[in-house]
């Protein structure tokens, strides 16, 4: 069963809006990740992939990642839409983040535009901002997108949410 929609106020979109299947467009949004006081990752080059009851994922291109912080890290998982994932640990700070990171090295062709990007999950990072707003992480163990105020929810990922 679907939730009631959250209210949707001027200058919101609502998740419920996003189409299904996915899709993906660049975004020229400024998004950063820190933790331990390294900087992890900062781009205005993402590409944001919408999906109907999802916030935002937002995949960061390579060049736009610190080097060194990236570790591949075992085991994948299948997207019905994007492909076979591959993951990866974040090595920061002499602590190692394993499996925060995902990506899609030979993603399906509508999703062509994410080879070699990487998504990362935001709960395991001291900070994540998109245009300076430090984001929620969409609830759920699973699921990997970026809450900010710019969106109307409920988002998929929280108890009971499973046959949204």
């Amino acid at each position: 069963m679907r939730p009631e929609r959250d209210p949707v106020g001027p200058g919101l979109r609502s998740v419920w809006d996003f189409p299904r299947p996915a899709i993906a467009e660049p975004c020229d949004a400024h998004v950063r990740i820190e933790h331990r006081g390294i900087l992890i990752a900062e781009t205005r080059s993402s590409i944001c992939t919408f999906e109907t009851s999802h916030p935002p994922s937002y995949y960061i291109p390579p060049e736009a990642i610190t080097p060194g912080v990236l570790r591949r890290a075992e085991g994948s998982s299948f997207c019905e839409w994007k492909g076979a994932a591959v993951y990866w640990d974040v090595v920061a700070g002499g602590v190692v983040l394993p499996r925060v990171g995902w990506s899609y090295p030979s993603p399906s062709a509508s999703f062509a535009m994410l080879r070699d990007h990487i998504a990362f999950y935001a709960a395991p990072f001291d900070r994540c901002t998109v245009n300076g707003e430090t984001v929620v992480p969409q609830p759920g163990a699973f699921y990997g997108g970026w809450i900010t105020s710019a969106y109307a929810g409920p988002f998929k990922g929280g108890p009971g949410s499973m046959g949204w």
